[in-house]
């Protein structure tokens, strides 16, 4: 199968439209390799019948589809793990002392399938201990790909992929499925609310702010204008003296955002 130039950029369009998401030129193989087996299923001669089926579906399952196929969402357990540090030694003993309603709220956006959010939840469950159950803890993930998402509710992994993950975790957290999977336990899957939602909507409907976001490796995909207009949505609902983890490819402009620089990848709200 091939896409033609305009084909591409006729996509790459759309996507960037509706996703955020800047695809350049050179990832025309990467497109085409994605997307070939649905047109094939589909019985489409050509990428030009194929972005006509995705603007005329009225049921939008198709445009799902596409993102599910087309996002990358690599990730594993302890990516990055200086911020998971910092979390646990700065950023929680702070929160334990100024969140006088015990609500902690904390957003892990463009969770992918999960492995970042069960870790933050496994950080809080040994930082706090007995007192957690005086807190409300739970943890709102969020992706754009539903795909994702469903893995990440069931919570399954082969444990090629938890070899990161320290062995009191493995003891206390996690549970064997089989020769070659282990599965999260309940207590730490009740602590994630997982949930699909587009970081390029302009508005975002959250009621309370939130003191810690992380959004690492996401913003690497998108075009200047699209990033900080995110990341100016990210400053109005972080609240004073919140934190927001972002990947170490990424980086903010002193001139774009009023986010203070703590260390690398990790900026905080004033206040």
């Amino acid at each position: 199968m091939v896409i033609t130039t305009k084909e591409f950029n006729q996509l790459a369009a759309y996507i960037e439209k509706n996703y955020g998401i800047h695809l350049k030129t050179e990832k025309k193989t990467l497109v085409v390799g994605r997307l070939q087996h649905i047109l094939q299923e589909k019985n489409f001669q050509n990428f030009t019948e194929y972005y006509e089926y995705l603007i005329q579906d009225k049921t939008r399952q198709a445009a799902v589809t596409l993102i599910n196929n087309i996002t990358t969402n690599h990730t594993f357990f302890m990516r990055e793990a200086d911020h998971f540090i910092f979390f646990r030694d700065q950023v929680l003993p702070f929160l334990k002392e100024t969140v006088k309603d015990k609500d902690l709220r904390i957003w892990s956006a463009g969770c992918s399938t999960g492995e970042e959010p069960y870790t933050l939840s496994m950080i809080i469950n040994d930082f706090f201990g007995k007192e957690k159950f005086w807190w409300d803890t739970k943890i709102l993930a969020t992706d754009i790909s539903e795909k994702v998402l469903l893995k990440a509710r069931v919570g399954r992994y082969l444990d090629r992929q938890i070899e990161t993950v320290p062995d009191q975790w493995k003891q206390n957290y996690f549970k064997k499925v089989n020769d070659q999977t282990t599965e999260i336990k309940e207590t730490i899957k009740n602590e994630v609310i997982f949930r699909r939602f587009n970081l390029i909507d302009k508005c975002f409907p959250f009621k309370r702010k939130f003191h810690v976001i992380f959004c690492r490796n996401v913003m690497i995909y998108f075009d200047n204008q699209t990033k900080n207009d995110l990341i100016h949505r990210f400053y109005e609902c972080t609240e004073p003296g919140g934190f927001l983890f972002i990947g170490h490819s990424e980086s903010l402009s002193r001139d774009i955002t009023d986010y203070k620089y703590v260390i690398p990848a990790v900026y905080r709200k004033g206040g």
